[in-house]
């Protein structure tokens, strides 16, 4: 399929967004019935635009609703790393870019950014507070706190470790996807993904030469240094944030989110029993925050 062809998918619009020379987003629009506003969805790892496909479809009544793969995830382009660091400034001109070419209104959009999508966000915001008229954000990492992440998020963080964990998650493909999003939780909250979804992880993992861990790992050598940037421009923060976080989140702690809503002074919704990834494990409480935030 070209690159810039545009196909229809239950009810999907699934097409390839070009950035700039070096990076071409595909993307995911479920186009509203009588659309009043607009949502954009961002995933985090090891996730692809999949991950928000059942979600997209229960708002599109009255929503258009966007999603895109990151660079170095899904089927998004990954340029070699001197062309593009990986990083969450990086992800945040993708951001923009991605918003400007498709000519979304920003007044009317509500984006809901987890994990790695999160941080991308909130700096775009610190130059733009039009970003859009409401933002959730959850479960990821605002501010250098290690002891608050899962132990091999904290060896990502800077070498030697880094290159150790780097190589046992790619040594690690189908344990990660069997269980990243069940891990730390008991088994009676396990939810089934869908098998569309699966596949399009296993088919993605590696793709022009960089899986999504090596994207992963290259995000996380760039990770402290914006974080700290973010945390030192707190009080250019504008933007309308709400923060909604998984309670038993094992990879970030709840915590991390109750001092970000603090000291941003947001609004703060914990999410009893369920862990990082609520959009999967949730989606009907999910989407009641997304039209709460979108109103």
């Amino acid at each position: 399929m070209s690159k810039h062809t545009q196909v229809r998918e239950h009810s999907n619009e699934i097409a390839y967004v070009a950035i700039d020379r070096d990076i071409t987003l595909r993307s995911m629009v479920v186009r509203g019935t009588a659309p009043s506003a607009t949502l954009l969805l961002l995933h985090g790892f090891p996730e692809t635009i999949f991950a928000w496909k059942d979600i997209a479809l229960a708002l599109a009544d009255d929503h258009d609703v966007h999603s895109f793969d990151w660079p170095g995830f899904g089927l998004s382009s990954r340029p070699a790393v001197d062309r593009f660091s990986y990083s969450p400034k990086d992800y945040s001109r993708v951001l923009k870019g991605y918003l400007d070419k498709t000519g979304i209104d920003r007044a009317t959009l509500t984006i809901y950014a987890t994990d790695i999508s999160a941080l991308p966000v909130l700096l775009l915001a610190l130059d733009e507070p039009d970003i859009a008229r409401s933002v959730i954000v959850g479960d990821f990492a605002p501010f250098n706190r290690p002891a608050l992440m899962w132990e091999n998020l904290q060896g990502l963080k800077s070498k030697p470790t880094s290159d150790h964990v780097r190589a046992a998650m790619n040594a690690g493909r189908d344990e990660i996807l069997a269980n990243t999003f069940r891990r730390g939780l008991p088994k009676e909250t396990h939810v089934e993904i869908s098998q569309e979804f699966r596949d399009d992880m296993a088919r993605a993992w590696t793709y022009d030469g960089l899986t999504c861990v090596d994207a992963f790992y290259h995000y996380y050598s760039f990770f402290t240094r914006d974080q700290d940037y973010f945390e030192a421009n707190l009080t250019k923060l504008k933007t309308s944030v709400k923060v909604v976080w998984g309670e038993d989140d094992l990879y970030i702690t709840k915590d991390m989110g109750i001092e970000l809503a603090a000291r941003i002074h947001a609004e703060l919704k914990l999410l009893p029993g369920i862990g990082h990834y609520p959009h999967l494990q949730a989606p009907a409480q999910t989407i009641a925050e997304i039209r709460a935030a979108a109103r």
